[in-house]
């Protein structure tokens, strides 16, 4: 079975969400990932090894680690803030 861990910085940001319909799309979001965790798009360079998913306005940041069967949900960000 899938693990999933929440970093800090995705728990910080998640709680300053004020809408409960796009909280609920990020959560049915996790169900996704749990099933298919390649579902993201890889991102490349300095973010290699990182997957991303497009809710939109925010893009969900998350590592999947094959050998310990773990995703780690590390950021949700606004698409205006993203940082290359």
């Amino acid at each position: 079975m899938v693990e999933v861990i929440f970093a800090p910085k995705f728990k910080q940001s998640f709680s300053k969400i004020k809408d409960k319909l796009l909280k609920e799309r990020i959560i049915k979001q996790f169900s996704k990932i749990k099933i298919n965790p390649t579902i993201g798009k890889p991102m490349r360079n300095v973010r290699k090894g990182t997957r991303e998913l497009y809710i939109p306005p925010f893009r969900l940041s998350y590592a999947y680690y094959i050998p310990s069967d773990t995703i780690y949900i590390l950021e949700i960000y606004h698409k205006k803030e993203q940082n290359n």
